[in-house]
């Protein structure tokens, strides 16, 4: 003991410098994170303040006193509506790099405890399964359009009697002309929300880490309300036009001092014609025409800005530009022709694909990607959950596709012929596809639970091979890693999808893992009353190289180089606001451009401009700096390739180990959850679903009972979803 109080001021000098080190990146972390909180509730304060007579007041002044400004009007708008989510993107930047890697994550303790993230408040309906935080959301949305209806008609019914002295029937068509005007201003707002959540490798879903498959839920909702919102707005200009009997001569009006009439129609046109292919029946059975449909949103855009001026369009302006700087950044990487090493079709339909990445290409866990298949089609792309851990290799990464459409259906063909072309005809035939992504969680929160049950139907176990996969390699590395109780809960269909199973070998990842995991499978084949004589078979498994036609999946987008990607934001939004005043010194004042709809396509033309030179200059180097290759890559390389194919039999088998096959009946959760409350003690579980709504539902609504009447010792249940709706 003497030994050791002898040593300790030996040690302390060397731990301050670290402790201090520790203490000026809390401090900077938290006053980045501050500033961004304030920055976001002024925001939303402001949508809340702007249609009272306090909010109008303050804007007649605020326009009153910029003005004068480089920018104008304009900039008054921008700096107001526009400004602080561009700035929140900007500090995220250096937040996201203060706040480290996947071990630093690992290292914060949290004490068990009900989360708004994770706590399913409603688990069925038009929303599906809505966490407390979603909830809040929600309501808060609504009550925003409420609030802001209610204090503009307030505000209109005060001006009415300056339009001097008007009838009766006058008046009500006059309020009735101002309530449009009302619903189209809401709208606006809802504009400045609406393509925030589709920007998939957004810095800022990074920032909150909400990954894209998540956030889409959230567009769909603003979608639905924004698409109210424009047809109460049209639907009331139409009948005052009606009334007053001006519809052809309002319908076809383009003003140059206000709203252009016929190019707002046009892009209600097009707004309508997207939202008609979103809704679930025709989305699900039309899915091609949903998706070559929504590409119409450019059109949108376009006859938006032509319709509100410039103006009006900077209030939806951020989310816009930041969806622009997502777009450009996604077309330069699928650009690329990426290998696919290796492919393995399942007697299910299923097909297993290993794809090239380069070493630096980071990604996560519960990630995924977006692919297409050029062979396929030119304009498709689908996404599909990575189904290997980050630690599996550096040099590819896993999926896992079902057959279960026409685009996967072609897929499996396609394998299924190049095995015949392979062996026959073309030993060199190969399958070259182009990659967006990988995109997902920023950080790895299947690694922050003590135990975690992981409930997959169909092809939804793909993702939870990633986190088994994950687990292992940690556990065997000794790296930051809590699970160490994992139960899966897997409802298949058929038995013949349980040979998937072969595409993780526990042992051969982490030697005796049976000793340091506890993993419990049970599976539940609810179509078969018992086993099938071809079960665990594997039919063709095939082997592509294919060097000389493609290469490794492109270095941006995804979880990586956050350095990069803060540059090309910020660079960006500085071309923009030189753009802009360019602009405005060099034609719009000089030459006194005025009309509302050139104006407005001339913003959105700085915009593009901004994106692609000062954003498109950053890529440039970003993809030049990236993609050198250090001497002897490519032999650890070919080394990985010839790895990553496994012994699939001799991996069945090990797996079987740990599995309970039950055939004819779905999982009873009530059960499988009062059993684990019997178990474990009081600990965060980590519920991830992967599956249909339906299971999302069921698995919620257990979640939701078993939280609200726990006592004493029990575990808290946390719900996350893990599933594609697109």
């Amino acid at each position: 003991m003497a030994v050791h109080r002898g040593s300790e001021p030996l040690l302390l000098p060397s731990r301050h410098p670290n402790r201090a080190a520790r203490l000026a990146k809390s401090l900077a972390k938290g006053t980045l994170k501050l500033a961004m909180w304030t920055l976001f509730l002024a925001w939303i304060a402001m949508f809340f303040v702007i249609p009272t007579e306090v909010g109008t007041d303050f804007y007649t002044y605020w326009e009153d006193a910029t003005s004068g400004t480089l920018y104008g009007t304009q900039g008054s708008v921008l700096l107001l509506y526009c400004a602080p989510i561009l700035l929140i993107a900007v500090l995220a930047v250096p937040y996201l790099l203060l706040s480290g890697g996947q071990d630093d994550v690992l290292t914060e303790k949290k004490s068990p405890g009900l989360r708004l993230g994770t706590f399913p408040v409603l688990v069925d309906g038009v929303f599906g399964v809505v966490t407390a935080a979603e909830f809040i959301g929600i309501a808060m949305f609504v009550a925003f359009v409420l609030w802001a209806v209610y204090w503009y008609t307030v505000v209109n019914f005060e001006m009415l009697p300056s339009y001097g002295n008007l009838t009766a029937f006058e008046k009500r068509v006059q309020m009735l002309q101002m309530s449009a005007y009302i619903f189209g201003l809401t709208a606006l707002t809802c504009l400045a929300f609406l393509f925030l959540p589709v920007a998939r490798g957004s810095i800022l879903l990074r920032l909150i880490d909400i990954p894209f498959e998540h956030a889409t839920r959230y567009h769909v909702w603003l979608g639905n309300l924004t698409m109210f919102l424009l047809t109460m707005h049209g639907l009331c200009y139409f009948i005052v036009w009606f009334i007053r009997g001006i519809v052809l001569k309002s319908i076809i009006e383009w003003k140059s001092d206000g709203g252009a009439n016929f190019a707002g129609i046009i892009c209600y046109c097009f707004g309508f014609t997207m939202w008609v292919t979103t809704l679930p029946p025709v989305r699900k059975r039309f899915f091609e025409l949903f998706f070559y449909t929504h590409q119409l949103y450019i059109i949108f855009v376009i006859f938006f800005a032509l319709h509100v001026g410039d103006t009006y369009v900077s209030k939806a302006a951020g989310g816009i530009f930041l969806f622009m700087l997502d777009r450009f950044l996604r077309f330069c990487q699928s650009r690329k022709d990426v290998d696919v090493i290796s492919a393995t079709s399942f007697p299910c339909g299923s097909v297993s694909l290993v794809i090239s990445k380069p070493k630096n290409l980071q990604y996560n866990a519960l990630g995924f990607i977006f692919l297409r298949v050029r062979e396929i089609s030119w304009l498709q792309w689908h996404p599909f959950s990575v189904s290997s851990s980050p630690l599996d290799g550096s040099h590819h990464l896993s999926v896992l596709i079902k057959s279960v459409g026409e685009w996967t259906g072609k897929l499996g063909k396609s394998v299924s012929d190049l095995l015949v072309t392979q062996r026959l005809y073309e030993p060199n035939a190969s399958i070259v596809a182009s990659v967006e992504g990988p995109y997902g969680h920023e950080s790895p929160y299947h690694l922050t639970y003590k135990k975690l049950i992981l409930v997959a139907g169909g092809s939804g176990i793909s993702p939870f091979f990633a986190i088994l996969s994950d687990v292992l390699h940690r556990v065997r590395d000794d790296k930051p890693c809590l699970p160490r109780d994992i139960l899966i809960i897997w409802a298949v269909k058929r038995s013949n999808e349980i040979s998937l199973l072969s595409t993780i070998d526990m042992d051969s990842i982490c030697p005796s893992s049976s000793d340091k995991v506890n993993v419990d499978i049970r599976v539940y084949v609810t179509r078969e009353s018992e086993p099938s004589l071809e079960e665990g078979k594997i039919e063709k498994l095939i082997s592509l190289n294919t060097r000389s036609r493609g290469g490794s999946m492109s270095v941006l987008v995804g979880t990586g180089n956050k350095i990069w990607s803060g540059a090309y934001v910020i660079v960006s939004i500085l071309g923009f606001l030189i753009t802009l005043a360019l602009l405005d010194v060099c034609y719009l004042n000089p030459y006194s451009i005025s009309a509302w709809w050139y104006r407005g396509i001339l913003f959105m033309g700085c915009m593009v401009v901004s994106v692609i030179i000062f954003g498109g200059g950053v890529i440039y180097f970003w993809h030049r700096f990236e993609n050198v290759t250090p001497t002897g890559e490519e032999d650890s390389e070919e080394s990985e390739r010839i790895a990553c194919t496994l012994d699939q039999e001799t991996a069945r088998n090990k797996l079987c180990e740990n599995t309970n096959v039950f055939y004819g009946h779905r999982p009873d959760f009530k059960e499988i959850f009062g059993s684990v409350l019997d178990s474990w003690g009081c600990v965060d579980v980590g519920v991830i679903v992967c599956g249909p709504r339906t299971l999302q539902s069921s698995v919620a609504k257990e979640i939701r009972s078993q939280d609200l009447r726990r006592k004493g010792n029990s575990p808290v249940f946390h719900f996350n979803s893990h599933s594609f709706d697109l």
